[in-house]
């Protein structure tokens, strides 16, 4: 059975209430009924004192002095009604053989105690109470020691009545506290009851995935501390299951990235195990030909020139190869530098210019001053793989163009390396930067071509921050192959354009 809160604190507080209320009103009527009884107490002892100092004076008085008892028998009724005329209270007076010698009770009111009486005769006072009558017993003293006992009746009604309406009192005073506690509890605690289903409707929310925007509470108490933590509690979880969704989607990116990098790697392994046995097979061809056949010279120059052919283009295909999955496997740290483009440009032109003129192709510059922040070994082995390529794949007679220009809006400069050979056609320009891919398959073996300088310049080229893309021809007259490389320029190049203008 659930029962609410706010009846929960109600009725604990109307318990602490009644609690204190009895406590309270327990001491307050003890305290009474002590201050009562002592008050009694000392109205009775002075009244005795004076019943005791009368007998005696009264004894003295006498002519003839009489035994102590013969005394009290004599004028015993005497003193009982002169005692009573001046205390106002009923007295009766006993001798030590607790015989009455005197009363002013009447024949109703006399019944006596046997027990308080007898603490009387042994030199003690005792009393008790008999509805609003409280019975006294104490010692009458004569001349030479006690000489009997004094009996009174002192009226407490009128004590008993202050005591009864100050219970009554404490009683109505405690049920209009606990029953105002509780109704005014009952209404306070309901302020909280509901600020704590509103926690609960808060956290029920996020539960279900409904992410609230603002704290619940707008209190300056724990309660509005804890609306405040339930919010960033929930902002936080919302921002946890954001990011995880993210990551989530990261990881299925990265599992399909995978499952395609596995694909290209099982082409790519089936393409290595193509191209390595395709100079693998010519080398063992002239090898069972030389066992069968030699004596023959012109095989075995012949042999030995295309041996020497293929196992060149083997040795070059495993290097490239190597370095390839080096750049992929590794990521090696450039030696960032400013360099200066042309010259280095003009530097690979001449290392290159003795293999052109071998082919017969003419080798043109138009270069000027450029500065890029970038690895000058990489920059060198970019331009020896695009001039070795556009002699490679160039034509008997054929022209080679390197040129480069600054962009300077684009903060950028641009290099064109155009060769005249066979234009590369449109389905084949997307992958000619893919490994071991070959427009024409006869001419790079004739040529010694592998595959794999374009998509290793463009690794290169893409880790000094560049780009490299493949127009359609000479800018100028359209045939031909062109390839642009842009890189960023370095600061130093606003300088020498300076400089220049």
């Amino acid at each position: 059975m659930r029962v609410s809160i706010k009846l929960k604190f109600s009725v604990f507080l109307a318990a602490l209430l009644i609690l204190t209320v009895v406590v309270l009103s327990s001491l307050v009527l003890r305290g009474i009924e002590r201050n009562q009884q002592s008050q009694i107490e000392g109205i009775l002892s002075q009244q005795t004192r004076l019943v005791n100092l009368n007998v005696r004076q009264s004894y003295y008085t006498e002519s003839v002095h009489l035994d102590q008892d013969v005394f009290l028998q004599r004028n015993g009724r005497r003193l009982a009604q002169e005692l009573a005329n001046s205390t106002g209270l009923p007295i009766a007076l006993y001798d030590m053989k607790g015989q009455q010698v005197g009363s002013s009770i009447s024949s109703g009111e006399s019944a006596i105690v046997q027990d308080t009486l007898n603490y009387a005769l042994q030199n003690k006072i005792a009393y008790h109470e008999q509805g609003d009558t409280l019975l006294y017993a104490a010692p009458l003293d004569g001349p030479d020691g006690q000489m009997g006992a004094v009996w009174m009746q002192y009226p407490v009604q009128s004590y008993h009545e202050f005591y009864t309406r100050i219970l009554q009192l404490f009683t109505w005073a405690g049920i209009t506290v606990v029953a105002l506690s509780f109704i005014l509890g009952y209404l306070f605690y309901n302020r909280f009851a509901v600020a704590i289903t509103r926690l609960k409707k808060s956290a029920d929310s996020i539960r279900e995935g409904n992410y609230i925007t603002e704290s619940p509470l707008k209190r300056k108490d724990e309660l509005g501390e804890l609306g405040q933590g339930i919010y960033y509690m929930s902002t936080s979880i919302q921002q946890n299951i954001t990011a995880m969704h993210v990551e989530q989607q990261k990881l299925q990116l990265a599992i399909e990235k995978l499952q395609e990098l596995e694909q290209q790697q099982k082409q790519y392994i089936g393409n290595i195990s193509h191209e390595f046995k395709t100079p693998l097979t010519s080398i063992k061809a002239y090898v069972e030909l030389l066992d069968m056949y030699k004596d023959d010279p012109q095989l075995l120059d012949d042999a030995t020139s295309n041996i020497g052919k293929e196992t060149e283009r083997l040795y070059e295909m495993v290097e490239k190869v190597l370095h390839l999955s080096a750049l992929e496997k590794y990521d090696f740290e450039n030696q960032a530098e400013d360099v200066e483009v042309s010259a280095l440009l003009k530097d690979a032109c001449g290392r290159m210019r003795g293999k052109a003129e071998k082919f017969a192709l003419n080798m043109e510059l138009d270069l000027q001053p450029a500065v890029i922040r970038s690895d000058r070994e990489s920059l060198m082995h970019i331009f020896i793989n695009m001039l070795d390529n556009a002699i490679k794949y160039n034509v008997p007679d054929g022209v080679i163009r390197v040129k480069n220009e600054l962009r300077m809006q684009e903060h950028q400069a641009v290099i064109r390396i155009y060769n005249s050979g066979t234009p590369i056609p449109v389905e084949a320009r997307e992958k000619i930067f893919e490994p071991f891919y070959t427009v024409n398959k006869d001419r790079a073996r004739k040529t010694g071509g592998t595959g794999l300088g374009l998509s290793l310049v463009k690794q290169f080229v893409e880790k000094q921050g560049g780009t490299i893309t493949l127009l359609a021809g000479d800018p100028e007259d359209g045939e031909g192959v062109t390839f642009q490389l842009m890189f960023p320029l370095a600061d130093a190049s606003l300088q020498v354009r300076n400089k220049s203008e």
